[in-house]
């Protein structure tokens, strides 16, 4: 009989890749679907078997897995920080943890849920494992490279993204010229790029100094936990750059996924935006 795997599915389309993947390694695949956030296509994926709960309901989640008998599992797709910290109606279990934590940030937050999941016998594992192909090589990625002004804009970027990530409040930052227009908190990375967007359209012409080609810079997580909030790029993104004026995109390799593979480079390549991934 092949071996089940729970998928605890957010928003986007990360949740259908590593259910994908998992089907072609030949898994059968139980879903928990989160009403908040997952996409109700899922329901028409020939998965072992689809349960959906919401927000908190974390002693659901852990009887659906046992009586389904997972004992692995990965977290798949988005929840949006302002979800996790204003939505959540927790039930008793989720209401015990959160009174535990010393911080409410997702990491805290996240890895509290993975330890009480191992206690009860299902491991939480990276949700890359099954789509490794995905995960960004090093070195310039698309066909146009950053420019010299762009270049300095990433070093910079990732000087700035190194502190927001090291208090845990965001991976995006969004530069001009050295100047630091936006930075991520709950909104998350597509949010943060429309602001910087908006931002520079409100400068008035001659009375601003800065260039509006924006250079967006998104970084992994000191000792980033690839169990979860992974950082993901896809064609969306690319979307919201082009509308935005951005032109430059720094990753981290090896830490980032690209959701849709070649058709984000595609999306770039056509919109003349250069993407570049350093390593950690």
């Amino acid at each position: 009989m092949p071996e089940r795997i729970g998928i605890i599915a957010g928003n986007g389309k990360f949740p259908f890749l590593v259910f994908d993947a998992a089907r072609a390694q030949g898994y059968e695949v139980v879903v928990a679907a989160i009403k908040e956030e997952t996409d109700p296509e899922i329901e028409f994926r020939a998965a072992a078997s689809v349960h959906w709960l919401s927000l908190g309901e974390l002693s659901k989640l852990i009887e659906t897995f046992k009586r389904e008998g997972v004992q692995r599992a990965v977290m798949a797709g988005q929840v949006k920080h302002r979800q996790i910290f204003s939505r959540i109606r927790p039930d008793w279990r989720l209401a015990k943890l959160l009174l535990s934590l010393t911080t409410r940030n997702t990491d805290s937050l996240l890895g509290a849920v993975a330890k009480v999941l191992a206690d009860e016998g299902i491991t939480l594992e990276n949700s890359t494992r099954l789509l490794e192909p995905l995960l960004v090589k090093p070195g310039l990625i698309t066909r146009r490279a950053p420019s010299e002004p762009e270049r300095k804009n990433i070093e910079y970027g990732r000087l700035v993204a190194r502190q927001l990530v090291e208090h845990d409040i965001g991976q995006t930052v969004v530069i001009a010229e050295t100047a630091c227009v936006a930075v991520e908190a709950m909104e998350g990375t597509d949010a943060t790029i429309e602001r910087a967007g908006h931002i520079m359209r409100t400068l008035e012409g001659d009375a601003s100094t800065l260039s509006r080609a924006l250079t967006v810079v998104k970084r992994s997580k000191n000792n980033q936990d690839m169990r979860f909030d992974v950082p993901v790029i896809g064609v969306k993104t690319i979307d919201v750059m082009q509308a935005a004026g951005a032109v430059c995109l720094a990753l981290d390799a090896g830490k980032c996924l690209l959701l849709e593979g070649e058709e984000v480079l595609q999306a770039a390549n056509a919109a003349g935006i250069a993407i570049m991934a350093d390593p950690v």
